[in-house]
């Protein structure tokens, strides 16, 4: 059985030793250093060389943005994000995820010891796992993109472009959503696994890099064409239709409470499918596990079109692979090429 080697970077001993214990309860993980300081992080990732970095977000002399970017110039190797639970603490991990950051976690799910933070331990260590069998994320621009003429929308019948995506799903979606055009009329909802409270900074961030609104979706909400949905986490988000006609989101934190992820990408999907029907186009991005392939089913059996991230470029390559094997993939496209394919259907 291979063994990864870990850095653990934390500016607190507790931390560094919770981490630790942690990592090194799964006999696939070996703690091979720690660090308390991004200085110490970039001087250890070089000397020891690890498979992979658990990096806190604050530290001092050099916090864990820094630290993180200068790894990526010198030792470019996968960086899982601790982060605390706050607005600030948010929008500092989506940065770090803008910057190559594979994934993140906050750091009470890894330390309480309920049977549900139990649960969130074991999918820690198995998304490091599938982070490792992975891939890199490449930086995308972080700024506004224009279209090329050539690939703007042409016409079509779509009315709903629905995006899912977990692990590596920021650095994908900077790939796609700053791209469309500031007439594009199809709305698009956004299904990114994530904890509560992230989701509204991630539209905030996005609706600074797109020519179209970002907005976090709420209850009651109408679904308009020419805006971006994220669907919020901590919930689950529904797409109905009111007896006038007008599409909604129908946002709840109970009901389906046997859902691994809210948002579950099977549960949006599930709904929007025979609203849409044929006219529905659905995305499935990077990301562990199968979310997604239930309510692909769905959307097929509806005469919808689905699409899935290639395994070249997919940080995980799990969603997608169970979309595509079950059958339900009408094409496969490297992230990059994913836009243009998009266009051509819209």
């Amino acid at each position: 059985m291979k063994q990864f080697g870990v850095l653990v970077v934390d500016d607190s001993a507790f931390m560094r030793r919770a981490v630790s214990h942690l990592l090194e309860s799964d006999p696939q993980f070996t703690v091979v250093g720690i660090a308390r300081n991004g200085v110490e992080a970039v001087e250890k990732v070089q000397r020891l060389k690890p498979d992979l970095v658990t990096m806190d977000v604050e530290m001092p002399e050099l916090d864990g943005i820094k630290a993180l970017q200068e790894i990526m110039k010198i030792a470019p190797l996968p960086v899982i994000m601790l982060s605390s639970h706050t607005g600030e603490g948010a929008k500092e991990t989506l940065q770090a995820l803008e910057y190559g950051a594979v994934d993140f976690f906050l750091k009470d799910d890894l330390l309480k010891d309920s049977a549900e933070h139990k649960q969130k331990q074991q999918e820690f260590l198995l998304r490091l796992k599938g982070v490792l069998r992975g891939k890199l994320p490449t930086a995308a621009p972080a700024k506004k993109t224009r279209v090329a003429k050539e690939i703007r929308k042409r016409p079509g019948k779509i009315e709903l472009v629905f995006i899912g995506s977990s692990t590596g799903g920021p650095s994908a979606l900077q790939k796609i959503l700053p791209f469309f055009p500031e007439d594009f009329n199809v709305p698009i909802v956004v299904a990114q696994h994530m904890p509560p409270g992230f989701t509204k900074p991630l539209a905030d961030r996005f609706n600074t890099l797109c020519q179209l609104t970002v907005r976090e979706a709420e209850h009651g909400m109408e679904v308009k064409a020419g805006t971006i949905y994220i669907a919020p986490s901590g919930n689950q988000t529904r797409l109905v239709k009111r007896e006038d006609g007008i599409i909604i989101f129908d946002v709840r934190h109970q009901g389906d409470e046997q859902a691994l992820y809210k948002p579950c990408i099977d549960i949006s999907l599930s709904s929007a499918a025979p609203l849409y029907q044929d006219r529905m186009l659905s995305i499935i991005l990077t990301g562990m596990g199968s979310d997604g392939m239930k309510g692909c089913g769905l959307v097929k059996q509806y005469h919808g079109t689905v699409l899935v991230e290639a395994e070249e470029s997919c940080i995980v390559y799990g969603m997608p692979k169970a979309v595509y094997e079950a059958g339900f993939a009408d094409g496969q496209y490297e992230i990059t090429k994913m836009f243009q394919q998009i266009m051509s259907l819209v």
